[in-house]
Parts: structure tokens; C-alpha cells; sequence
């Protein structure tokens, strides 16, 4: 899973936003890493919404455009979940290795 799709996953775990919302969420939970363009944001959606890890929840007309929400599925919840614990599990293998290994310096 791409950085920018966990991400744009993660944006969605406490409920619906537009795609505005997602930027900004995005953008806050990754502490800024994730700067997503307006075009590379609504690939990814179509993308996620044809993989079944999102869905369209709401449609209006805002200024003569439309805003649509997005929501987590269960099975883009699963994915997220699982991608988060694989991406625990490799960093494990370095802090757990920096941890346990003792450092001898010399004299």
C-alpha cells in the first residue's frame, strides 16, 4: 500500500469527509509528509472506491460543484488495519535490534 493511500485510508477512520477534508486530514496525520494534489487525491479515490475500500456516502452541489464524502468500508478498514500491522512488525525488526543490542565503546 502506497503511503499516500494509507494515509488518504486513515484520513476516513472517524467518519465521512469531502475531498478537501481528506487533504487536510491527510496532511495532519502524517505531520506533513502527505501533501496530496487535487488531481493525485481523486485518482486515488476512484482507485479505492473501485478496489471496495471506500464508498460515496453523499453528493451535493456546492458553488456549482459537486462535493462528494467518502467513507471507510469494512473491507478498506481491513486493509488499513492490516497494512498498520505489517508496517509495526518492520519497525520492530530495527527498535527492538537497537534496544537488545549492546553498545560497547571503546576505551
Amino acid at each position: 500500500m502506497r503511503e499516500t493511500t494509507y494515509f488518504i485510508l486513515a484520513a476516513l477512520q472517524d467518519g465521512p469527509l469531502h475531498g478537501y477534508a481528506i487533504i487536510q486530514r491527510a496532511s495532519a496525520l502524517s505531520s506533513g509528509r502527505i501533501q496530496l494534489a487535487t488531481g493525485t487525491l481523486y485518482t486515488a479515490l476512484e482507485r479505492l472506491t473501485t478496489a471496495g475500500h471506500i464508498r460515496v456516502v453523499d453528493e451535493q452541489i456546492v458553488n456549482g460543484r459537486a462535493r462528494r464524502s467518502y467513507e471507510l468500508t469494512t473491507e478498506g478498514g481491513a486493509a488499513l488495519t492490516e497494512h498498520a500491522e505489517q508496517l509495526a512488525a518492520a519497525a520492530r525488526v530495527v527498535t527492538e535490534r537497537r534496544v537488545n543490542r549492546t553498545v560497547v565503546r571503546p576505551a
